[in-house]
């Protein structure tokens, strides 16, 4: 059975009174040790200047020439996926939804994991360290893994909630999910148009 690596960020926030669209991505790859190298490659080369005091790579922090970079080198992963799923808040019409911002982020996390079908291998899942109380994460975990196992072939499925400085695949699926928000939110391309990759993009209504 092989394990696959999915790294999961969103872009937007879910208060109902702040951006038009909520965009969670999730990057899955065979490697994560390519991620590693390429961010570690650019610390130390091109743009060494640039990153020098910057814990961590941040798309709203970071320059448009660095992150046309990293969109083009994820073009070199083999095997390598990127699945979206946008949320347009104005049509979200649950009362229960647009009060409580941690059920609201499950549900759109479940349909994200409705569109994947991810075959005859296990999981290792990273998501931004965002729900600070293990019983929110927790209540993720559970409702994510039962969601992927109804639609695909999983044996295992391990979930951590890491912090993304550690992480080059959650400092992917940052720009991967600001690059997808760049679109919806402003009407630009730009990014996401670098992508070669496989790219799956999915609208909650």
């Amino acid at each position: 059975m092989m394990l696959k690596y999915m790294y999961i960020d969103e872009s937007g926030d879910l208060g109902i009174d702040g951006s038009e669209y909520l965009i969670l991505s999730a990057l899955l790859v065979e490697n994560p040790a390519v991620l590693d190298r390429i961010i570690k490659n650019m610390r130390r080369n091109k743009f060494k200047k640039e990153l020098k005091k910057a814990v961590e790579i941040k798309a709203n922090k970071s320059s448009k020439e660095l992150k046309i970079c990293m969109l083009q080198k994820l073009n070199e992963l083999i095997g390598a996926q990127i699945f979206y799923v946008v949320l347009e808040k104005k049509k979200l019409h649950s009362e229960f939804l647009k009060n409580n911002k941690h059920k609201l982020y499950n549900y759109v996390s479940g349909k994200l994991a409705k569109q994947m079908l991810l075959d005859n291998l296990d999981l290792e899942i990273r998501i931004d360290k965002s729900k600070g109380k293990q019983l929110l994460q927790e209540d993720f975990n559970s409702y994510f893994s039962k969601i992927l196992k109804e639609k695909s072939s999983i044996k295992k499925i391990i979930i951590y909630h890491s912090y993304s400085h550690s992480w080059s695949g959650l400092q992917f699926a940052d720009l991967l999910s600001w690059s997808c928000f760049q679109k919806f939110e402003h009407n630009n391309n730009e990014y996401v148009d670098i992508i070669k990759l496989d790219q799956e993009v999915y609208h909650v209504w």
